[in-house]
């Protein structure tokens, strides 16, 4: 399957993310620099996917699994102690989250693993998170194989490591793309492609000034970050709707598979919060179902088998929700607070 080469010169203004999962708009990703190929060694596990596959692979605890390079995996979140005992097996030393939830920080020490959490949007990342995944990679493939993933292992995961693939000069930015359609990453993401696209190897001079301290759990601000998120990507997903589940003509700027992924993502990461938790199960409800309405609309909008009533519907019920939960939570500021 071959990406379209006409989507370049339509998504580098999609290469913006949610600083750190869901912050703040960033640049696009535009850094050009000359870099040498940094090609570490690492003997692949005899049981992993191959570099060679057409297709990912699943395993106990792990779904959607493509190799980028020798002892470098692209897939899921882990699934419990399952997922992570196959990691351990696999010699995994490093994972790297680019998801926005939460790791499971002490399941993964228990076996042996380690966590950096850098977490990029559905509509791609900005220079500097590009440089700080492709650090992180190399300087953990001198102490073993690396897993990198991200909810489900196709899309922001597979933009991430092909991203390294080409910083590290492993593939090229074509082959790299290829390898995100192995993934299973959908078209519809135009900003990552776009960031892999315009993707550079960098030399071990440019990634050796990025601060190599990275967080294990990187945090949004507060809830209300969480919020905004919300309120801008469910303001996005009407206009959509309105335009016929398409891209506004007032608004191109849009990619209507990544703001629903934006949403359900933002909700997501909500319904692990201690803001959540400590409320009455009504609360956690409400969030959960409408972490559910967006990741639906999102694949519909991702795999092209979208039905324009089925997705009314699903707005329809998220907007009920979130009304119903703010007159309970929010606009009650009186007695109950955020």
């Amino acid at each position: 399957m071959n990406h379209p080469r006409l989507i370049r010169s339509n998504t580098r203004r999609a290469c913006l993310s949610i600083a750190v999962g869901l912050g703040v708009a960033l640049v696009s990703c535009a850094g050009r620099h000359n870099a040498s190929n940094h090609d570490q060694a690492v003997t692949p596990p005899a049981d992993a996917p191959a570099l060679a596959d057409a297709r990912p692979t699943n395993y106990p605890g792990l779904h959607n699994v493509v190799t980028y390079h020798d002892g470098f995996y692209s897939g899921s979140v882990p699934e419990g102690e399952e997922g992570f005992k196959t990691l351990h097996l696999w010699g995994i030393k490093t994972i790297i989250s680019v998801d926005g939830s939460v790791p499971e920080l002490d399941v993964a020490k228990s076996h042996g693993l380690r966590y950096i959490h850098l977490p990029i949007g559905y509509n791609g990342f900005d220079e500097q998170r590009r440089v700080e995944i492709i650090r992180a990679t190399r300087d953990a493939l001198n102490e073993g194989p690396v897993y990198i993933h991200c909810h489900h292992g196709k899309h922001r995961s597979a933009g991430a490591a092909a991203a390294v693939a080409v910083g590290l000069g492993w593939m090229s930015t074509d082959e790299a793309v290829e390898r995100m359609h192995v993934s299973g990453t959908s078209p519809a993401y135009l900003g990552l492609f776009s960031c892999v696209e315009e993707g550079t190897r960098l030399d071990d001079e440019t990634l050796d000034r990025v601060d190599a301290n990275f967080p294990e759990v990187s945090r949004p601000d507060d809830v209300v970050a969480a919020m905004v998120v919300i309120d801008n990507a469910f303001e996005h997903l009407k206009a959509i709707e309105a335009a016929g589940w398409s891209v506004p003509k007032d608004h191109p700027d849009l990619v209507p598979a990544a703001e629903a992924g934006q949403l359900a993502d933002a909700f997501r990461v909500l319904t692990t919060e201690r803001h959540t938790t400590e409320r009455p199960k009504e609360y956690l409800d409400w969030i959960t179902l409408s972490q559910t309405l967006g990741s639906a609309i999102e694949e519909q909008l991702a795999d092209g088998t979208m039905n324009r009533e089925s997705l009314s519907a699903k707005m329809k019920t998220l907007g009920t929700t979130c009304k119903s939960c703010h007159t309970a939570y929010r606009d009650q500021r009186a007695t109950k607070t955020w």
